[in-house]
Parts: structure tokens; C-alpha cells; sequence
């Protein structure tokens, strides 16, 4: 199999230490390529930084919500350069987190619609964070969307609307390590279903959303991890992994803008 982790954080600090031994215990894994996925300028630049250096890895640059406070015209003018890079295949992480509120509503919703045309600008596929916004993230993104351009509704957690939303609307669909979880996961089990494969990806966004049973043994997550997710969902659509790592390799190739074929350095 060829497994690709289509959103993974390895700039994170954590995996300073072993990285390389991350990366060989993903293509131990057969996890052949992953996203390393940016959510502010110094981890954009780190991202694009750790692709550079590796086959099979590739970057994106964005502004998490989280972060939208530290926004500026200067900030997207220097990402938008950045992300001329050739390793650089998205836009994002971007979106709305009503939940935590790290950053007031306004500027998360200022800056979010700034990515969204900037990525289309760009023609970037784009890789979204949506959570507890009550509709507001789909309000704002039906307005500057339209069927040419490309995105993931990366971890998906929402409800059976906002999945049908946005499968009408033409995006992907990251499945995280949720789906394996007992409980917590057991809403998701019960939608996967309803996704298109053509539509489905699978991520780790390690070092976060460990899956079952790796949870129970390791705090952090990593690649090599996305082959459980890979397992669980194929038991829940009742596929064989392989046929199911096959069509998620090819989604999240043509997500973004990459050769189906072994992965490009």
C-alpha cells in the first residue's frame, strides 16, 4: 500500500529530537508522503523548510484561527511569497475556531476571507479548520467559493448538514484518529458512510488526535499513525485497506495538484 497523511504538524517542536526516525517509522508504515501543514509564518517557514529536505513531503502556508490576531497586510504579503516555493501545494490552515476563541471573532473572520482570496489568487487548494461556528464558517466561505477551486474540511467533526454542505460544495473530507475512538468517535462511524470516496482523505494531524490503540501507549502522534485511521475506516465503509489506500492516495494527490505515481522530491 501507499498511504498518504494529508495533514500532519511535524514543525512542531516535539519532533525536533527524531524526526528522521518519525519519517522512517511512516514509510516503515507505508505512509509514502505526507502535509506538512502551516499555521503561522514561522511554521510555514518550517514547513517548507522540512519538505525541502525530504521526498514524499510537502508544505502549506496559512494563518490558523487561532492565531488570526497576529494578522497583518505585511504577514499575507510575506506568505503569499513564500508560498511561490515549489514545494508548497496549499493554502492553510485557515478557517473559524468559535470554540476556544484564541482570537476574536472579527479578526478570525477578516483574515479567513483574505486567505480565501488569496488561495484563489494563488489557485492554491485550500485546507480549512471549522469548529463550533454555527454556520458562520459556511456563510462566509459560500461566498467566495465556486466549483473550479479545491479544499479539505480538514478533521472533520460536524454534524450530517454541514457534511452534506460541504460535499455539495465540492470538498474534501479529512478523517482523523476520532474515527477510532470509542466514544468520542462514534458520531463519525455513523457518517463516513455518506462520503463519496472519491472524496475522502486521511490524516493524522499529529502531533495531535493520536487514534486507538496507539492512544494508550504513545502522548504523541505521528505518521506512521495514519495507517490505524486507514485500517478503522476501511472496516467501517466494509473496504479492503488496500483498495481504500489506493483511492485515498489518488484524492489527496489530485487535491493537491501532485502525480499519482511515486512521490515527486
Amino acid at each position: 500500500m501507499k498511504i498518504f497523511d494529508s495533514h500532519c504538524h511535524l514543525d512542531d517542536a516535539g519532533y525536533d529530537g527524531d524526526l528522521d526516525a518519525v519519517l522512517l517509522r511512516a514509510h516503515q508504515a507505508e505512509v509514502a508522503a505526507m502535509m506538512v501543514v502551516g499555521i503561522d509564518l514561522n511554521s510555514s517557514r518550517k514547513a517548507i523548510a522540512i519538505a525541502e529536505g525530504h521526498d514524499g513531503v510537502y508544505a502549506s502556508v496559512g494563518l490558523h484561527p487561532h492565531d488570526a490576531q497576529s494578522g497583518t497586510d505585511d504577514l499575507f504579503q510575506e506568505m503569499t511569497r513564500m508560498a511561490g516555493h515549489p514545494k508548497v501545494k496549499a493554502w492553510g490552515e485557515t478557517g473559524l475556531d468559535f470554540n476556544r476563541m484564541h482570537s476574536p471573532r472579527a479578526a478570525q473572520e477578516r483574515w479567513f476571507v483574505r486567505q480565501l482570496e488569496i488561495g484563489g489568487q494563488l489557485n492554491l487548494p485550500m485546507i480549512f479548520h471549522e469548529r463550533d461556528s454555527q454556520g458562520r464558517f459556511l456563510n462566509i466561505l459560500k461566498g467566495h467559493w465556486n466549483s473550479n477551486r479545491l479544499g479539505v474540511v480538514h478533521c472533520f467533526s460536524g454534524d450530517a448538514a454541514e457534511l452534506a454542505a460541504y460535499l455539495d460544495l465540492g470538498l474534501y473530507i479529512g478523517i482523523t484518529g476520532i474515527l477510532t475512538v470509542q466514544s468520542r468517535g462514534q458520531n463519525l462511524r455513523a457518517m463516513v458512510g455518506r462520503i463519496q470516496a472519491e472524496r475522502l482523505l486521511v490524516e493524522t494531524d499529529a502531533p495531535y488526535l493520536t487514534p486507538t490503540p496507539e492512544r494508550n501507549k504513545y502522548r504523541r502522534n505521528e505518521p506512521a499513525f495514519v495507517r490505524t485511521v486507514l485500517m478503522k475506516l476501511a472496516e467501517v465503509r466494509q473496504s479492503t485497506p488496500e483498495s481504500l489506500a489506493a483511492v485515498t492516495w489518488a484524492n489527496t494527490c489530485r487535491l493537491y495538484g501532485l502525480p499519482t505515481g511515486d512521490p515527486a522530491s
